[in-house]
């Protein structure tokens, strides 16, 4: 690893909210911001020396922190860089896990480098993609990761993980389950198709570019898919009154294509579907389908501008969550905890939370 030169900045005791894009959560007890790759093992080795559990964080746009914090060591990862690993071929492009995912996207289209485009938008840094494998719109971040390099925290070493190694699946990878807690994002190597077409393979998008003569470019795609995701509440604007979300809250579940009929049979029976309307479903890997988590909260009676306290469901998309003013970590559990069960005794569907919960 490169030598920075730089100490370690450790702040004690500070407040997480304002690193969060749910604006809740209390105190870590330590946190530290490291800007080159070999401040990590510095960073792990103070934490060892004090005991303590460490967090890797991004831009904290996909975790919920509890009101009592976390007791021990944040590591907030802004490594910066974006270089081509190959000179002759600009498709292939390795990305510091410190750089901001939509920056990058952005970089993606304006180069014409096809793959990303319809992955716009979403909040995050490069390195905080692959944990969850980001997905929207017909593609997912999979689909182009090359390699990641990552640090190996059992072995305290530096791999060079395939993406066959990652063990990608619906928003899954060896990085928030199997292996959860081993490794450390550093860089991530992606492959990209120069001058690709854009897959247009989602209801939205095909809706959008109906009628077209001709095939939109990956700039127009990525202006579609942002405007998309504005009009359900999922850009995170400044201007936006519901800024203090972290997306979608819930997974789309994913079933047997027989027990989403069952269910599809089930709601016909009960009058919430009409005789002839289908409850969406998408194609999943290993034959199976994807539901609309949004449309079993809303079926369950949590439609979209639900309050609980100072918490509730957006007025735009019943998946995300928003902190309406002055909410505590608590209140957004018992929302969800509320939503569950219901959508459980209604439907049998377990809905499993997106962000990662952290300190409780």
């Amino acid at each position: 690893m490169k030598k920075s030169g730089t100490a370690l900045a450790i702040r004690e005791n500070v407040t997480l909210a304002s690193y969060t894009t749910l604006g809740v959560g209390g105190p870590a007890r330590f946190l530290v911001s490291v800007k080159h790759e070999d401040q990590v093992p510095e960073a792990l080795e103070f934490a060892r020396a004090h005991a303590c559990p460490i967090f890797i964080l991004g831009s904290g746009s996909n975790i919920l922190v509890s009101d009592s914090g976390f007791p021990g060591l944040i590591v907030r990862i802004e490594i910066r860089g974006v270089q081509p690993l190959d000179e002759d071929n600009s498709e292939f492009v390795s990305v510091a896990a410190g750089e901001i995912w939509d920056d990058f996207v952005q970089r993606c289209v304006d180069q014409n480098l096809a793959g990303v485009e319809c992955l716009s938008g979403i909040p995050g840094t490069v390195g905080g993609a692959p944990v969850q494998n980001i997905g929207a719109y017909g593609q997912e971040v999979s689909d182009v990761i090359l390699s990641i390099r990552a640090l190996d925290l059992e072995t305290n070493s530096i791999e060079e993980l395939s993406g066959r190694d990652c063990r990608f699946d619906y928003r899954a990878s060896i990085f928030n389950t199997t292996l959860k807690d081993r490794y450390i994002i550093l860089k991530v190597a992606f492959s990209l198709r120069p001058y690709g077409k854009p897959r247009i393979r989602y209801r939205d998008l095909e809706e959008h570019f109906r009628g077209r003569s001709r095939a939109p470019s990956l700039g127009e795609v990525r202006r579609a898919v942002i405007k998309i995701r504005e009009s359900k509440g999922m850009v995170l604007n400044q201007n936006d009154t519901e800024i203090k979300s972290a997306g979608s809250f819930f997974k789309n579940p994913v079933l047997e294509p027989g027990k989403a009929t069952e269910i599809e049979n089930s709601a016909r029976d009960r009058g919430i579907l009409a005789a002839t309307e289908n409850l969406p479903r998408f194609p999943a890997p290993t034959g199976k389908v994807k539901l609309p988590a949004a449309w079993f909260v809303e079926q369950a009676g949590f439609e979209k501008g639900y309050t609980h306290g100072n918490v509730g469901v957006s007025s735009k998309h019943a998946l995300a969550l928003v902190n309406k003013g002055g909410a505590q970590a608590r209140e957004f559990i018992e929302l969800m905890h509320r939503i569950q069960e219901k959508v459980h005794s209604e439907f049998g569907i377990e809905l499993m939370p997106e962000p990662t919960l952290v300190g409780f």
